[in-house]
């Protein structure tokens, strides 16, 4: 279990927040607004009512002991700068924080920040990814180009090995798993002949994962 600090409960970060609980992990919420923090007591580790851009309310909270500070306080650039500037201060060295423009983010750039989220940009990456390739159902990028996707053959696919299916692609793809119903086959040879419904966990560039996708539809 970590630990997670998070500066700003509003949509994004009592979202973010109960996530976090959800996968069993500790939350500390802070907020300003004394209604919101009293809306997600309860739900959270702990509450607290504080202003993220007082230093020493930051330091009396202990910040530096967190595994990872999320500030999601994006919509008030000053109030998330000034945060920043503080949290490093403090010795914080895993800082997430949630950006609200482009010079926000070269800002925070500058500053060090180790993540810097766009989540509106991120959200439509997603959503523009599902309408074009509906069988994937999940991806995580891992940069440099490559990503590992979750996809969800059709149920008309006739049953084919891995080695044919991936054959012509303009890079390998790893296949890490074969998930069938409650059966699991991790690093499958390519002679697993995969069948209609089965889920297949890809590693591998996204113009070779793009190449294939009409193939597993």
């Amino acid at each position: 279990m970590a630990q997670f600090a998070v500066l700003g409960l509003g949509r994004f970060g009592s979202a973010a927040s109960q996530e976090l609980i959800k996968l069993g992990h500790s939350v500390l919420g802070v907020d300003a607004d004394n209604k919101l923090v009293a809306k997600y007591a309860d739900e959270l580790t702990r509450a607290v009512i504080a202003d993220v851009t007082d230093k020493q309310a930051l330091e009396e909270l202990g910040v530096d002991s967190y595994d990872v500070v999320l500030l999601a306080v994006g919509s008030d650039i000053q109030a998330s700068l000034l945060c920043v500037v503080h949290l490093k201060s403090l010795g914080v060295k895993s800082i997430w924080v949630k950006a609200s423009s482009h010079t926000h983010h070269l800002i925070l750039n500058k500053l060090g920040v180790e993540r810097i989220i766009h989540p509106e940009e991120e959200m439509g990456i997603r959503i523009a990814q599902a309408l074009s390739y509906p069988m994937v159902e999940d991806y995580i990028s891992l940069g440099n180009g490559e990503f590992i996707v979750e996809i969800h053959l059709s149920e008309q696919l006739e049953a084919a090995a891995l080695g044919r299916l991936l054959h012509d692609t303009p890079s390998p793809i790893h296949v890490l798993m074969v998930k069938r119903r409650a059966d699991i086959t991790v690093h499958p040879p390519v002679e697993f002949e995969v069948q209609g419904n089965d889920v297949l966990v890809l590693l591998g560039q996204l113009n070779a994962l793009k190449a294939i996708a009409p193939k597993l539809a």
